[in-house]
Order: C-alpha cells, then structure tokens, then sequence
C-alpha cells in the first residue's frame, strides 16, 4: 500500500486519533478455552497479520507530513507474555482487569508499528488463558479492524474455513398492486429523508457549541479522556435476545439499545437514591430521570467494511480491499426513565432506531470534518470533534461477531470482548456477538462509575426483566 516507495499518507481521521485530545485505542480481548501457546501465536502472526501493511509500517514524518513506512517487524517488540504465578493470585479477573487497565497509563511506542499483543495464561472465570490486542485507532476503524482479526481466525469445526460473519440484508420487495404509487412514495421518501438530516445536522452544529447532556453519575468531567480506564465484560445468551428480536419484530441492534436504556435508568435510579446493590429500586426519583439529556455517540463506518475474506486475501497479499478510517458520527438521544412494561424500552429504542436511519446524518457528518480538517487543520478539528463527544454522555456501538466457535492459531476461543479507550466520554458499552453469546463490553472511568460490576449487573438484570416479560406475554397469547 506504499506509493512510489514513499509510504502512504496518514488519513484525515488518523491525524484526528493522534492528537492529543483524540489519542484513541482499540483493545481487543479474546478469552480462550486452553492454555496460549506463544511460539504458535507468533508463527500464526507472521502468516496473516503481519502481512497487513498497516500492522508492519511505522509512522514517519516526512515534509511536515506523517506517512506509513514498511519496517521489519520483530515480534519479542510487540509480542508479551508476562510471567504469572495463579497460586498467588486471590482475584484472576480482578488480575486481568487491572493488568488491562495499566495499558491506559502509557501510550505505544511510535518507533514501531503502533500494535502489541499480550498472552496472559491464567484462568479465570471464564476462559482458561486471557489475550489481549491494543491497537492504535489510527490503524483503522473499529469494526475494520475487529473483521481483520477475526480473518486471522479459522472455525473450530474446520481448522481450513473462514469464520461466518452475518450480513445486513435490506428489504427492497414492494407490493406489485402499488407499483404506480412509487414515485409519490419515493419523492415524499426523499423529502423526509432531507428534513431529518437538515434537523439531525442542526442538532449536531448546537451540540458542538451549546446542547450539553445533563450532568449525572455518568458523565464525565473536562480531562476525562486522559483518565485511566477500567474494561469489564459479562456475557448473556444471544439466542434469547433473538427471542425478544422475533417476538417483538424488532431488530438485535433494536433489543440492545433497549436493554441499554432500561438498565442506565435503574442504574442512575440507585444512584439518586442511594439504594444498594441487592434492591430493585423504588421509583420516587423518576421524575428527575424523565427530566435528564442523555445521548450517545455513535461512530458509523461510511464505507462498507470488507469481508472476511476480502481481508484474509489482503493478508495474503491478493486483494485490493479499502483500508482505513472513513466514519461518521450519528447523536442519539436515549430515553431515561422507569417504565412498568420492561418492554417499552424495546419499542422506545425501535422508534429512535428507526427515525436515525432516515437521515443521512453520517454521512454528512463526516464530510464536514473532513472539509474543516482540510480547511483549518487538525487542530480545529480534532477540538470540534472533542467538544462534540464530551457534549454527550456515552459511545455505544454492536459489531455482529462469528455465528460459530473459532480458534485464533488453533486456541478455541471462550468469548470476544473489544472496546475504546482515549475519547472524551466516561462510559463506552459494546455489543459483541460471538456463536450463542452476546459480550456485553464495558470501558469506564472509575472516578465517574466506581463500581462497574453494579452497572453490569443492572445490564444484565434488566435483559432478564424484559426476557421474562416477552416469556410472559407469549404464555398470555397461548392461554
């Protein structure tokens, strides 16, 4: 990916990630279900990642311009196995949540490829050794790059085959006996599709300037990106979100964002009022909830992420795939407040889910940093793309993961956790799918949220409630 043996330039959203306000990083985690054998974990890397121009280029300023320069990669660089004595160790998920933490602390090196990976082979709750991937932002985009990792991998029932990764399918079938209606449906489309992007686009500009979330145990304070942060993850049944998807005609990403929803909303309801862990939470705080701004920033890929095997071929030197960070960001508003049905936070969440894919928010979005990068520099926008970030509460973000089991170099995999660390946002909640699981992946700041677990269990706990309630109307429509 070279050109004339200068190196490729670094994009506009690279020079964004490597200012000092946006120093952001991609940690990917994969628990496994054996012990990690480094030995194979490097000549597997040697086949496939390295070969990546991205993972084997270091950044090099040229002419007042930084370019990516192929570099001979020397592995001991970038591969650490940390010696671990387990019978010393009380707390082994507690031991990898802080050995995680610590890598918020330092930066990489830039006189190498900006990318390590450590092996820790320690069991804990839930995987027999732990590895964990910190990539620069820089190198591309989350999804990108988590598709390019998982194209590392194989299906554990076929050590020759690429894992399965689902794809969007859009409906285009209209009734036949309507067909002379289309142009008028498709002018009044198009004119929805222009006055929502014109008001989601006028939001956007306010939130720059003046919209501020509401100040609550959730947001962050001016600094908060430089903050060490703390990553913890819990794992629920994907099929029984499927259940809910099905039952309720809505879609997984329409689940998630509910499930999101209820859970924040009990989680700040025990806040405000003081409540413990173990109570279910009286509901005297819910006006205060009902009144609270709390948005979300959601980082959309506008260009289509290649597949699996587009970037298996990359590594393999035979494909021609785009590369790189092309994203936009779209503001969504989420709804805080007690309900009795747990399944209005489905049906909330589907109603906004629905109006922002009206809008070309995105993609306008990301034309406009990338014209006042050009225009004023990197500077001015990396300070308008801050602003914007640190006006909302959270990034959220659903990456679909392999319908079946992988090995990584021939380690079955236990589960996948990614995450982001180094934007201005106290609170980050992923959604990685993996065969029958769902990860749900928090990044936080421990000054803002002191005790994770307690969010997570509100996660989880409020996945149940809406479970059981989908469970229950299903027996009510039977009888």
């Amino acid at each position: 990916m070279g050109s004339n043996g200068g190196g490729e330039a670094l994009s506009p959203a690279g020079k964004l990630f490597h200012s000092p306000s946006l120093n952001c990083y991609v940690i990917a985690v994969m628990g496994c279900k054996t012990s990690i054998n480094p030995q194979v974990i490097k000549e597997g890397l040697c086949q496939t990642l390295l070969k990546h121009p991205r993972f084997s280029s270091k950044l090099v300023k040229k002419k007042r311009r930084r370019r990516w320069i192929p570099t001979r990669v020397n592995l001991d660089d970038h591969v650490t196995v940390p010696e671990i004595d387990s019978n010393n160790i009380e707390y082994p998920d507690r031991f990898v949540e802080d050995y995680i933490s610590n890598f918020t602390k330092t930066p990489l090196d830039l006189s190498k490829p900006l990318w390590e990976l450590h092996i820790l082979n320690i069991k804990t709750s839930d995987a027999e050794a732990v590895g964990v991937f910190r990539i620069h932002h820089s190198l591309g985009d989350g999804a990108s790059l988590i598709s390019l990792l998982l194209a590392a991998t194989r299906k554990t029932s076929d050590p020759d085959a690429l894992p399965t990764v689902p794809t969007h399918k859009r409906r285009t079938s209209y009734h036949s006996s309507t067909s002379f209606l289309w142009p008028f449906f498709a002018i009044w489309w198009g004119l929805i599709l222009i006055w929502h992007t014109v008001l989601d686009m006028a939001l956007f500009v306010l939130t720059t300037f003046f919209i501020k979330d509401t100040p609550t145990p959730l947001k962050g304070a001016p600094g908060v990106e430089l903050n060490t942060k703390r990553f913890v993850h819990r794992t629920v049944s994907l099929d029984d979100i499927k259940l809910i998807k099905n039952e309720m005609k809505t879609t997984i990403n329409d689940v998630l964002l509910g499930i999101t929803q209820a859970g924040l909303a009990r989680y700040l309801n025990k806040v405000y009022a003081g409540l413990d862990a173990n109570s279910d939470g009286v509901k005297h705080r819910s006006i205060i909830l009902k009144k609270i701004r709390l948005r979300a920033a959601i980082l959309v890929n506008i260009r289509p992420v290649a597949g699996i095997q587009d970037l298996a071929d990359m590594m393999a030197e035979s494909s021609k795939a785009k590369w790189g960070n092309w994203m936009g960001y779209i503001i969504l508003p989420f709804s805080i407040a007690l309900h009795d049905d747990p399944l209005e936070y489905v049906r909330q969440a589907k109603a906004t889910i629905d109006r922002k894919k009206h809008s070309l928010e995105a993609i306008c979005s990301y034309v406009c940093a990338k014209l006042i990068l050009n225009l004023f520099g990197v500077k001015v926008a990396a300070a308008i793309t801050r602003r914007v970030l640190f006006n909302t509460t959270i990034a959220f973000s659903n990456v679909p993961g392999p319908v079946e089991e992988i090995s990584f170099y021939g380690h079955p995999a236990a589960y996948i956790a990614p995450s982001v660390y180094g934007h201005p946002q106290a609170l980050t909640i992923h959604f990685q799918s993996y065969a029958d699981k769902m990860t749900i992946c928090l990044a936080l700041d421990p000054l803002v949220i002191p005790d994770p677990y307690l969010l997570c269990d509100d996660l989880e706990h409020s996945f149940k409630l809406i479970l059981d309630a989908v469970k229950k109307r299903n027996i009510e429509n039977v009888i």
